[in-house]
């Protein structure tokens, strides 16, 4: 029995984690043209669909997060927060953490209140420990270089390039991750899809 146990955490750990990094359902898909994902798939924080559970839906969500509220699976132009995911750069390539990436944010970025990215370790599914300490940057830092349009540049890798320190998030080599991008008072033109986040964009290494 413990034998028997002991393989099954292993095969539903690996069921899960397949069902997170390379869903198969294409209503994790917030735009057609973009990499970037939603956890909440069917909108219900309960995953309910009339009266079918969505299983794969509310595994995906409590494989990559711990808790849920009505307010993070509801929001409305304004209040609440929205979420986007992002596991792969824009030529579909999972994130490396021993390369360099960048994400424009085009402005204005829809958030009444303020905006985030925070950086998860794909193995733990935890903040991702790094030399930094932060695990992510906001717009309410206050060096944060904001571009003409009101939008951001954000850096991903192990160095920043030369003078954007400001707007650079560490990753670790050989440590896969994913990032949340959170909209706090999410705006009309996030629901409308008439703003869209920019994907990963893999750059030259920095030596």
């Amino acid at each position: 029995m413990k034998k028997t146990l002991t393989e099954s955490v292993a095969v539903a750990n690996a069921i899960a984690r397949a069902n997170l990094f390379a869903s198969r359902d294409p209503r994790t898909r917030i735009f057609s043209d973009r990499q970037w994902l939603t956890p909440f798939v069917g909108g219900s924080y309960q995953f309910l669909d009339g009266a079918e559970r969505l299983l794969d839906a509310r595994m995906l969500f409590f494989y990559y997060a711990t808790g849920i509220t009505p307010a993070m699976s509801e929001a409305k132009p304004g209040t609440g927060s929205a979420y986007a995911v992002a596991l792969r750069d824009s030529a579909g390539e999972y994130l490396d953490g021993g390369r360099t990436y960048k994400v424009d944010l085009p402005g204005p970025i829809p958030a009444k209140d303020f905006w985030s990215f925070t950086v998860y370790d794909n193995q733990t599914r935890s903040l991702l420990p790094t030399d930094q300490k932060l695990a992510g940057i906001d717009s309410t830092l206050p060096d944060i270089k904001k571009n003409a349009d009101g939008g951001a540049t954000v850096w991903f890798g192990p160095k920043p390039p030369p003078g954007e320190e400001t707007n650079w998030v560490q990753t670790m080599p050989d440590k896969g991750y994913n990032v949340l991008l959170r909209l706090y008072g999410p705006l009309e033109p996030w629901f409308d899809q008439t703003w869209r986040p920019g994907d990963f964009k893999l750059q030259p290494s920095i030596m």
